[in-house]
């Protein structure tokens, strides 16, 4: 998910300079072929428009109508930020009980955190983006 806004910011921010696979994962640290793959989720989710070739890739929505929410959904498949382990002792009392407790919570958790990144736009990270770097600059 870092990964994914880290590419969206660079492209938007870089948008007149280098904006190939190995200068973006130069910024991610990280290798092209994984800035490749997340930037095909991206583009599927029509987040990032891309052309094979070509090392043009751009924004298909303005920053401020792009919010984190959207950017999870693109990158994360399961959706989930919590996961239930189902191998446990059905004869224990905890082991019997958990699963469905968890669930419960978990999806409480799940709705609060997807509201929470609904109200949290690609533009509002790149502007303190850019003021940490200025803030950075005069040190």
């Amino acid at each position: 998910m870092s990964d994914a806004v880290h590419i969206l910011a660079y492209v938007e921010i870089y948008r007149d300079g280098d904006l190939s696979s190995q200068a973006i994962a130069a910024s991610v640290e990280s290798n092209p072929a994984l800035v490749r793959r997340l930037m095909g989720a991206l583009r599927q989710a029509g987040l990032l428009a891309t052309q094979r070739g070509s090392a043009q890739p751009h924004l298909l929505r303005d920053p401020a109508t792009m919010s984190l929410l959207d950017i999870y959904r693109a990158v994360e498949p399961d959706g989930d930020l919590l996961h239930v382990d189902d191998r446990t002792n059905p004869q224990c009392i905890v082991g019997g009980n958990i699963q469905e407790t968890l669930r419960g919570a978990y999806q409480q958790v799940q709705r609060a955190a997807e509201n929470q990144m609904a109200q949290i736009t690609l533009a509002e990270l790149i502007s303190e983006i850019q003021v940490r770097e200025r803030k950075r600059a005069n040190l």
